[in-house]
């Protein structure tokens, strides 16, 4: 007899729609009441397609004190569903905004509205003066205070993040909107933001009651994505018929998803998977890439083609607090917007000094895996539809250590190279290189420092270590000499002493102009 499986909420946001049409839901409500029972403001960030919307909602429900929605599931008893609220929820990732005159005309009709559906008279045009005077007389009518939920607080910013001048008029809108909740502070009963990045000049974020800060809490690390426990018994019936799809027991499956799929954190302790990818991955029953296409905000693209040493994304990154700061969107670093983002995570925290430092890498293969080939196209101008059929030549060339036809696919992809990328700097070439080596699917570990110095690159595949170093000059006429030198810096330095446990070969990579040529040489059998 089948399994009978219960329908998955894909691309549901609503938590009424989700719960009255009997779709899967994983209980988050343990870690909102945690929140919920609080009188204070918050802000959460987490990347997109995690679930903030469907959180969102929840909370807007649960407010509201629709209790017949949170039946068996962990709030429902805990809960004084006598007392309800009036919400005000606003949603600016349902629509993109081009100008400023458009958003103020969003956010004027959505106050309207709500305002109707409250039998409220509104006296004031203006969109700010609309919001102060909602929540007033909301708290007033009703005689409670009022709980207000913003989704995608930013994104108006974020949409034209590559046009100054629209970027700059949506962002005062945006401070002088939320100035508003500052001003209205003792008619709240609750409020709760949330948000990919974290921006200044939005006045959310200053002033004495600006709202706390959830995304790198202890209390509050799983309540977007899901756990391993989680995906164990929410998803029990699904991972057997995923197993045998694929002709793999219960055991070997799961480590193919957790592989695939897990990987975030924001706590370095507790890891989780990615909700999109999970209920795709059941859904179609099929291993893909399901976040990236989905989950991959415009103005982060637009501000990677921007980066000429794109290597640091690619490795283990120690920093500090700063990846969770506020930024000006005039200047955004990488690396904090990487991890805002949800191509960096948290991997562990280390305590230096009683101060938390972070240790951030990439989440998991699937991330992975789209990303380098994104980074990919951006250093070369490589058609993403050909890099699956390169990547299978090359990896293929480097496998049997084919330096011949190795070099033709190199010289295949330096070809595509932007001329104005082609910089006097050996940086930029180890980053091309790291980042093929990567979309081949091997593991890379890049820059790594040894007692007699710093190797550009070394792997390992099965039994074999695979030196690398890396030369370049701008006379193409060099280019047989720096591949001796560069092979001879590996035996002379004697890179290879940590890898001796495994059979060993060097490789050497000349770039010079727009040439490229590569050598294998085998230095010893494992004894």
């Amino acid at each position: 007899m089948e399994t009978e499986l219960q329908e998955l909420p894909i691309s549901v946001q609503s938590f009424r729609k989700l719960r009255t049409n009997d779709y899967l839901y994983v209980d988050k409500t343990k870690d909102i009441l945690n929140i919920a029972k609080n009188e204070k403001s918050y802000f959460l960030s987490r990347p997109r397609r995690f679930g903030k919307s469907l959180l969102i909602s929840t909370l807007e429900n649960l407010f509201l004190g629709n209790k017949e929605l949170f039946k068996d599931l962990y709030i429902h008893n805990k809960w004084d569903w006598e007392e309800t609220y009036p919400v005000i929820r606003i949603d600016l990732g349902e629509r993109s905004h081009k100008t400023g005159e458009e958003l103020k005309k969003s956010l004027n009709i959505f106050l309207t509205e709500l305002a109707k559906e409250n039998n409220i008279k509104l006296n004031y045009e203006n969109h700010n003066d609309k919001f102060g005077e909602l929540i007033k007389k909301l708290h007033k009518t009703q005689n409670k205070k009022v709980v207000v939920l913003i989704d995608e607080y930013n994104k108006p910013i974020l949409d034209n993040i590559s046009y100054p001048d629209v970027r700059g008029v949506m962002k005062e809108i945006l401070h002088d909107f939320y100035q508003i909740l500052k001003s209205q502070d003792d008619n709240l009963r609750f409020a709760f933001i949330t948000g990919v990045t974290k921006f200044v000049g939005t006045s959310i974020f200053s002033g004495l009651n600006s709202p706390k800060d959830l995304t790198l809490s202890n209390n509050s690390s799983t309540i977007c994505g899901y756990t391993e426990e989680e995906l164990k018994s929410y998803f029990k019936n699904f991972i057997p018929i995923l197993g045998e799809k694929y002709g793999m027991n219960k055991k070997t499956i799961l480590k193919s998803v957790k592989d695939m799929y897990n990987g975030y954190s924001w706590d370095g302790k507790n890891f989780l998977y990615n909700p999109n990818s999970i209920l795709s991955l059941f859904d179609e029953m099929k291993f893909n890439n399901y976040w990236f296409e989905t989950g991959t905000p415009t103005f982060l693209l637009e501000l990677l083609k921007t980066k000429t040493n794109l290597n640091s994304i690619l490795n283990q990154v120690e920093t500090g607090s700063e990846i969770s700061d506020s930024y000006d969107p005039e200047n955004i670093p990488i690396i904090p917007l990487m991890f805002q983002s949800g191509y960096l995570t948290i991997k562990k925290i280390k305590v230096i000094d009683l101060i938390d430092n972070y240790i951030i890498s990439i989440p998991n293969k699937e991330v992975k895996d789209s990303l380098v080939k994104y980074l990919l196209n951006l250093c070369v101008n490589y058609p993403l539809d050909n890099i699956n059929n390169l990547k299978n030549k090359m990896r293929t060339n480097f496998l049997n250590k084919d330096s011949k036809n190795l070099n033709l696919n190199l010289r295949e992809m330096i070809a595509n190279v932007p001329y104005h990328l082609h910089l006097d700097k050996e940086k930029y070439y180890h980053t091309i290189f790291i980042i093929w080596l990567n979309l081949l699917g091997f593991e890379i570990d890049g820059e790594i420092a040894t007692d007699k110095g710093r190797m550009d690159a070394a792997l390992i595949i099965d039994n074999e270590a695979f030196i690398i170093k890396i030369k370049f000059s701008e006379d193409a006429n060099k280019i047989d000499d720096l591949i001796d030198e560069a092979l001879n810096q590996i035996k002379n330095k004697k890179y290879y002493e940590k890898y001796l446990k495994y059979n060993i070969s060097f490789l050497g990579i000349a770039f010079a102009d727009k040439e490229v040529k590569c050598k294998f040489n085998k230095m010893k059998e494992k004894s």
